[in-house]
């Protein structure tokens, strides 16, 4: 066999899984693009008008209460969940009773599917029956547990506990596995010196870790922009849009209300700001690879 077509072959083998994403992933997403300028309802031929429902998402209340609750969940998704899973990889990155145990079930959460978690949790926070106002009520702490799923000032963040209930232990895999690539020879020569366990973790540890704190920042990122499965079945974005999220009004805009145009536009402003931020990751690998 010749030398160029040894070199032909191994791109041979990549022509289907190339076709493959350019008909299931690339194509969609420009025919996204495309029905967003379009007034559609899936059924009749859909009718070009230009940017007249972007003109209109951005006067939409709505999609603004969904913009504010993303970026809440946002703020909420790059914080906690990563200091507890940082802290739960730390503490059981050590040899301590049960640790496979206790790392078992930090991630078993993680396991479960989103519309199994939100189904237990909807069941949890049931206003009656629930088992988080049962022990509420019996503990003596309140006559009438709240409405978690019902009121409209704690029904966002009612959903969120459900998300980080379920993200802590993916970051605390994520974390511990880079702890494992550390180099003990480092930590032990810092305590040597005299260094303490706050500023071996402020001094060597966290540095060591930023790729790992950076990719878990952007799985945070995009985990919570895509944020769907939760609301919709557990709140479908109410009461009174409350609970909205861009993700959940793209869909209840589409298949609900058959505004096949106007759920692209959504789809398309979502599409932008996560590509942002995974442009802006994109650079960091690069710049840190430039360095090397």
């Amino acid at each position: 066999m010749s030398r160029t077509k040894r070199d032909i072959i191994p791109y041979l083998f990549l022509v289907i899984p190339v076709l493959i994403y350019i008909i299931w992933v690339i194509a969609p997403m420009f025919y996204t693009f495309y029905l967003s300028l379009t007034n559609w309802n899936g059924l009749t031929d859909p009718e070009f008008i230009g940017f007249k429902n972007y003109t209109r998402l951005f006067n939409d209340k709505v999609f603004y209460i969904s913009l504010i609750n993303n970026l809440k969940w946002l703020g909420v998704f790059i914080t906690v969940p990563v200091v507890l899973g940082l802290g739960l990889a730390m503490m059981l990155n050590t040899a301590i009773p049960g640790e496979k145990f206790f790392k078992m079930t930090f991630y078993m959460p993680m396991v479960l599917a989103m519309v199994v978690s939100g189904l237990i949790w909807g069941w949890m926070y049931h206003p009656k029956g629930g088992l988080i106002n049962t022990v509420i009520v019996s503990a003596g702490l309140m006559v009438k547990g709240p409405g978690w799923l019902s009121d409209r000032d704690v029904v966002l963040w009612s959903i969120i506990i459900v998300a980080i209930w379920r993200q802590v232990g993916y970051v605390m895999v994520l974390y511990l596995a880079g702890l494992k690539s550390i180099n003990p020879q480092l930590l032990e020569a810092a305590t040597v010196d005299g260094a303490n366990r706050w500023q071996v973790f402020w001094g060597i540890i966290l540095p060591l870790l930023t790729p790992v704190t950076v990719i878990v920042l952007v799985i945070s990122v995009i985990d919570s922009l895509r944020a769907f499965d939760l609301v919709s079945v557990m709140t479908r974005g109410g009461p009174a849009n409350a609970s909205s999220v861009l993700a959940n009004f793209m869909y209840i805009e589409s298949f609900n209300n058959y505004k096949m145009g106007y759920g692209a536009a959504i789809a398309v402003i979502l599409f932008l700001i996560s590509l942002s931020f995974i442009a802006l990751y994109l650079w960091r690998v690069m710049q840190d690879e430039m360095e090397y």
